[in-house]
């Protein structure tokens, strides 16, 4: 059994890294800081190959699978992605491109190429990353929660593909909350709302892709909230949401919560 990870060097993907070889698992781990993956990779031990790549740039996912394509991968995660915070016509273009390849462009290539490589044998497990935020509109993180969005649909789709092929591959999709990791360092805000353990989500989101499952949504308050907002008008959510962002302080005020 072998996995590859993307995103592996802290957060979740480096929980799900930890629980996995503790199954018994072969991994392979990607994420851009090479010094953390080969911390990771002596961590871990035998069975545990590593390669560097910034999953921004397109040559270099396709790269990623070349080096993996043919290693017997029965486990894609796809956990990679990050957030922007402001509105959005003050948010760099740059930045949010650069966003969108990765939790989009990137996620959308290696579920492709693996997910016909499974198809082939019929067998493998997609595990997506996505969030809550993939439920609904996220003023001031639109962007951030755009892409959640297609992460959730995406894998809704395949996994009604699937269905209808009777096809023995399996799509999940992560949907946590807030997650104490470093997302929200990275987004340049904090939340005051507390965040469930990367570990947590990382046990939760196995335990539901092992068996099968289409979701995985830690937190009994968190599925509430998603169902829930399904009763509520757009416009009067995206108002709901501006106000939960507005009330984020940078990060430098504060030691804080991650979320995904």
């Amino acid at each position: 059994m072998k996995a590859l990870i993307t995103g592996a060097t802290s957060g979740i993907g480096r929980s799900m890294a930890r629980k996995l070889s503790q199954k018994g698992w072969q991994l392979i781990l990607t994420g851009r800081n090479e010094a953390v993956l080969r911390q990771l990779q002596a961590e871990l031990g035998e069975g545990t190959e590593i390669i560097a790549a910034d999953l921004a740039d397109k040559s270099e996912v396709f790269r990623v699978y070349e080096f993996c394509k043919n290693k017997g991968v029965g486990m894609l995660v796809n956990n990679a992605g990050y957030g922007i915070f402001g509105k959005f016509d003050e948010t760099d273009l740059t930045d949010e491109l650069n966003m969108i390849n990765v939790n989009i462009t990137a996620l959308h290539i290696l579920t492709k190429l693996f997910l016909r490589d499974f198809k082939k044998r019929d067998s493998g497990i997609i595990l997506n990353v996505a969030s809550a935020a993939g439920f609904m509109t996220g003023p001031l993180l639109s962007s951030y929660y755009a892409t959640k969005n297609y992460v959730l649909r995406l894998s809704l789709a395949i996994y009604e593909e699937l269905r209808r092929d009777r096809s023995n591959v399996t799509v999940t999709v992560l949907c946590p909350g807030p997650v104490d990791t470093n997302f929200n360092n990275r987004a340049g805000v904090s939340f005051s709302v507390k965040p469930i353990s990367a570990d947590y989500a990382a046990e939760y989101a196995l335990k539901k892709a092992l068996a099968g499952k289409l979701f995985a949504i830690p937190g009994l308050s968190v599925r509430a909230g998603i169902w829930g907002s399904r009763l509520v008008p757009n416009r009067v959510l995206g108002a709901i949401t501006y106000n939960i962002q507005k009330a984020k302080k940078p990060a430098s005020d504060k030691n804080g919560a991650g979320s995904k």
